[in-house]
């Protein structure tokens, strides 16, 4: 019995990448395209901007301890003109902001409700606070994470509409 061998193997290779290529624009092409949404979708329930509310109220409780059936995250319970809503305000949230927020602060969250297993949650796009904004989610709900290079802090948006630029202090 005579085995033959193989010398040259860029010919075997090109051969089934493009194969492979024309395989993968073959199934492309047929494939329908899906439907548009504009709800950010994540792990956790959609987000829809078209929806956004604005909730003025006090702090109940802050919840840092993830719940089953929650998205995993800040909590906050806020009584609000219509009851306790609670507002999920992400894994993000600074120390400094969580340590800032406790029973009977105001605050005004602005955010889209949803539905996540039965239970509505408020997930904020923005926190205002003792004078401070902190944004929680982009405007499509997409978490923020963390500090973006060249972001303004919450110092600074604090004190913005007090300071001048361009002069020595």
């Amino acid at each position: 019995m005579k085995r033959s061998r193989i010398t040259n193997p860029v010919p075997i290779l090109a051969g089934l990448l493009t194969s492979l290529l024309l395989a993968t624009f073959a199934y492309s092409v047929d494939t329908p395209a899906s439907p548009v949404s504009h709800a950010a979708r994540g792990f956790a329930a959609p987000y829809d901007a078209a929806k956004e509310i604005t909730l003025t109220g006090n702090v109940q409780e802050v919840v840092t301890k993830h719940a089953p059936g929650t998205p995993p995250g800040t909590h906050l319970l806020v009584a609000g003109p219509h009851g306790i809503v609670d507002a999920h305000l992400g894994p993000n949230l600074s120390k400094d902001t969580q340590e800032a927020l406790h029973l009977g602060t105001p605050v005004q969250i602005i955010g889209a409700m949803a539905t996540l297993h039965g239970k509505s949650i408020l997930l904020a796009r923005q926190l205002i606070f003792g004078g401070r904004i902190v944004t929680i989610r982009s405007p499509h709900g997409f978490l923020v994470q963390g500090r973006q290079p060249g972001a303004a802090s919450s110092e600074h948006q604090r004190n913005a509409g007090t300071e001048s630029n361009g002069g020595s202090r």
